[in-house]
């Protein structure tokens, strides 16, 4: 059985490392525009529902190198260094780069292909008038604070019109992927407890399909998106081991 120990910040390849540079350098962005000019890159660059008075079509790729605060970002780069090491230097720099950002952009259209699902069912009883006033207002209602009373326009407009942002999606693509290439490599959760990689990932796979459907209130984290990334990572991992060039 082997033993899981990532190595050392000074032994990353390069891809790892100018990803985890370029986080870093987005997230200082975000924090030094928004509190010495005002100027929010949330608008831009997050992931927002098409038709939504913000999306555009970049999104889907730079909505990986936003983060929402300093522990979402810190455990998104932990768990970058912690697998991505040994991912790319058994794949490479260059198939390393383009599964992150292939599982990354499909958690992407995961969480749109969900929330086009949620908001079809939602809909049903609402006038057409009433879900042009949410793609016309509904940003500006939110921006004051304020929803519609209507439950159904309430959380349509939430679903169009919030952002979602991070690395999540790809990193957990990577965390598949690392599960299916050394599934009996130990990982230590918070240090201490051993589990096998392969459990772990269909632990965390499991744990992220019921809180997708649950959809409890005030969970904003996008899991429908962290099962995307590993989704499609494990159709890019199938693909790849039918063409014989998995390693």
């Amino acid at each position: 059985m082997q033993q899981y120990r990532p190595q050392g910040f000074t032994m990353l390849p390069p891809v790892v490392k100018n990803l985890l540079i370029i986080n870093a350098l987005f997230f200082l962005a975000m924090i030094v525009l928004d509190s010495s000019f005002q100027y929010d890159l949330g608008p831009l660059f997050a992931l927002h529902y098409p038709g939504s008075h913000d999306f555009g079509v970049w999104q889907f790729v730079t909505y990986m190198f936003m983060h929402g605060g300093f522990y979402h970002i810190l455990l998104n780069m932990f768990a970058l260094w912690m697998f991505g090491n040994t991912l790319e230097n058994v794949w490479g720099g260059k198939r390393f780069l383009n599964y992150y950002l292939i599982t990354g952009i499909g958690a992407g259209l995961v969480q749109v292909m969900v929330a086009y699902i949620r908001i079809a069912a939602l809909k049903t009883g609402l006038s057409p008038e009433d879900l042009q006033l949410i793609y016309t207002e509904g940003y500006d209602v939110l921006q004051r604070g304020m929803n519609y009373q209507n439950e159904a326009m309430a959380a349509i407009n939430i679903i169009i019109n919030t952002q979602t942002v991070g690395a999540s999606g790809a990193v957990f693509g990577i965390l598949l992927a690392f599960g299916m290439m050394f599934p009996n490599s130990v990982i230590y959760i918070y240090f201490a407890i051993p589990i096998k990689a392969k459990y772990f990932v269909m632990l965390y796979g499991a744990f992220e399909l019921y809180s997708g459907i649950a959809n409890s209130t005030g969970d904003d984290v996008a899991h429908f998106a962290h099962l995307g990334g590993m989704v499609f990572g494990f159709f890019l991992i199938q693909y790849w081991k039918k063409k014989g060039t998995l390693y």
